[in-house]
């Protein structure tokens, strides 16, 4: 067998943009980089060319390429992600508690993290890389439901086992899942201990995402608890006010007595905190402690209004004012003050025989009243009087001095005391024509 020739010889037949026309002994026209030519080579140059095969960079490139196969196949090829595993954390009357480990993604990036109940997707799990539980509320009495998780990541769906869960009934009570805080009374504390241990009920210090009561004597914090709600002993405790953000009831210890004693669930409506138990006597309007600190509407009303000023009494003028100045225009026009009570010679003679409905009886300071005004009727001039009978039993009239009262109106008057009245017999006419007044009879009211 003759030996492959070592090189073969061209002709350079033309330059052109780069490219190199060689043409051979045999014809052979060939295109070749002009660059690859020897320096000085134009139209015209013969040139000799060999080719020659290169094993070891073969070899090179080959291990290169399927070690790359390798890492890939290691990395992306050998794990994959699991499949969660969901578990029943608690189970009450309404609601169900499911958990499952941390989900594995492998090298795979996470879409989202579904819950499904009856086959019905459900809600997505928020903060699925971190959140590992959940609490599905709502749910009907003494019910079997289904429930599964389903994964969804960028290397495929990968769905978890399925769980069949039936609700508890009302006599169940190993539901109960209690949070303890301040309980004042430590043989009531423990009594609840050992009836929910009797129940099968939990029962921690922390609240958890399964809490279903929360219990104490009071929402104030112990000294050691003191420090989250800035060194106030007396202020709610930490763990009080996440129970009230999550809608965890606040009960009293004796709610769990209850429910161990009529062994079913009870009522809580009787048990809350601020309320006196049932069978205990008095009880109270349940209220948080930021009502508990605030003083009531009612009490704030009460206060204010005893430092309304009570009503002030005018002193009376002295003789020899005659008239009295308004306070008020409007007050003037409609509290009139009384008459003066007119002599028994004044009420001897008169020309029909009527008397002003108007006339009261004047009140000392001290008794004075409101007296709403009475509407006055037309009246006779009254007839003169005789001279003999001027000068006597004649009652000075700048001796009485009207007293005025001004009273707030906000402020309610009590009535009036009763007055004298004095009952008149009807007048007798005279001989003269003139009608006379009989005798009169002063009667005490009170």
């Amino acid at each position: 067998m003759a030996r492959a020739q070592d090189s073969f010889t061209f002709t350079v037949g033309k330059l052109d943009a780069g490219m190199a026309i060689l043409l051979g002994d045999r014809a052979h026209l060939i295109e070749f980089p002009s660059v690859l030519l020897p320096p000085g080579a134009t139209t015209g140059s013969i040139v000799n060319i060999s080719v020659h095969r290169n094993v070891a960079q073969e070899r090179k490139r080959d291990h290169e390429f399927w070690s790359l196969q390798e890492d890939i196949l290691e990395t992306f090829g050998s794990h994959s992600p699991e499949n969660p595993q969901l578990e029943v954390r608690n189970v009450t009357q309404t609601s169900v508690t499911l958990e499952w480990p941390p989900i594995k993604l492998a090298n795979a990036k996470l879409r989202s993290l579904d819950i499904y109940k009856n086959s019905q997707r459900l809600a997505s799990i928020p903060n699925a890389l971190t959140n590992y539980s959940t609490k599905l509320s709502g749910l009907s009495v003494d019910t079997q439901y289904t429930f599964q998780l389903l994964l969804r990541t960028s290397a495929g769906t990968y769905p978890s086992n399925l769980i069949r869960v039936r609700t508890h009934t009302i006599a169940d009570t190993s539901g109960i899942s209690v949070c303890f805080a301040n309980v004042t009374d430590s043989v009531l504390l423990e009594n609840a201990k050992l009836a929910l241990k009797e129940m099968r009920a939990k029962w921690s210090d922390k609240i958890q995402i399964d809490t279903t009561h929360f219990v104490c004597t009071t929402p104030a914090v112990t000294p050691a608890g003191a420090q989250p709600a800035g060194g106030v002993a007396a202020a709610p405790g930490a763990e009080y006010q996440r129970a009230l953000q999550l809608s965890i009831p606040v009960v009293q210890p004796q709610w769990i007595l209850a429910c161990h004693s009529e062994k079913k669930m009870v009522p809580i409506s009787g048990y809350y905190l601020g309320v006196t138990p049932p069978n205990s006597g008095y009880s109270q309007r349940p209220q948080s402690m930021s009502q508990a600190s605030l003083p009531s509407s009612s009490a704030a009303h009460k206060n204010s209004a005893s430092r309304q000023s009570l009503p002030s009494i005018r002193r009376p003028t002295p003789p020899s004012a005659t008239t009295q100045g308004p306070i008020n225009e409007e007050e003037d026009e409609e509290e009139q003050a009384p008459p003066p009570k007119p002599s028994p010679s004044e009420m001897k003679h008169k020309s029909n025989g009527t008397m002003d409905r108007n006339f009261k009886f004047p009140t000392s300071p001290t008794q004075a009243q409101v007296v709403p005004p009475v509407p006055s009727l037309p009246t006779q001039p009254h007839a003169p009087k005789p001279e003999h009978e001027a000068g006597s039993n004649h009652t000075n009239e700048d001796d009485l001095t009207p007293v005025a009262v001004v009273v707030p109106s906000s402020v309610e008057v009590p009535p009036p005391p009763p007055v004298e009245k004095e009952i008149r017999k009807s007048f007798v006419e005279s001989e003269d024509g003139e009608e006379e007044v009989g005798e009169t009879v002063e009667i005490d009211l009170r």
